[in-house]
């Protein structure tokens, strides 16, 4: 079982950045691709960005060239950051090791004026 801790959310301003981390307690990390979800109020949770284990990454066209996913394997850490918010990116994002049940705790991003 893959524990997973997500922070780095927070209220934010339409354009503005935030940089969500996600600390993994594996020591098998780096066998799993990562991936970050978001869960906005009465939504489904959905995918952001993957990071596979050779470092190519995946993103939804909603988020393309607006957020950059990265990963540290010695760290165990996974990044997501987030440029030119919009009030659309408002949810709880969550970090999972694809191929797991396992999901952190989320954080929670805002993103108003």
């Amino acid at each position: 079982q893959v524990q997973l801790v997500e922070s780095g959310g927070g209220l934010v301003q339409p354009g503005g950045s935030l940089t969500l981390s996600c600390r993994a307690s594996t020591n098998t990390f780096n066998i799993y691709a990562m991936a970050w979800y978001r869960q906005a109020l009465g939504k489904q949770r959905e995918l952001v960005a993957k990071i596979n284990t050779d470092g190519t990454r995946i993103y939804v066209d909603r988020v393309k060239g607006r957020f950059t996913i990265s990963r540290d394997n010695a760290k165990k850490m996974v990044y997501l950051q987030m440029n030119s918010l919009q009030a659309e990116d408002t949810a709880v994002y969550y970090c999972n090791a694809q191929g797991t049940h396992s999901w952190g705790q989320g954080t929670q991003v805002t993103v108003s004026s």
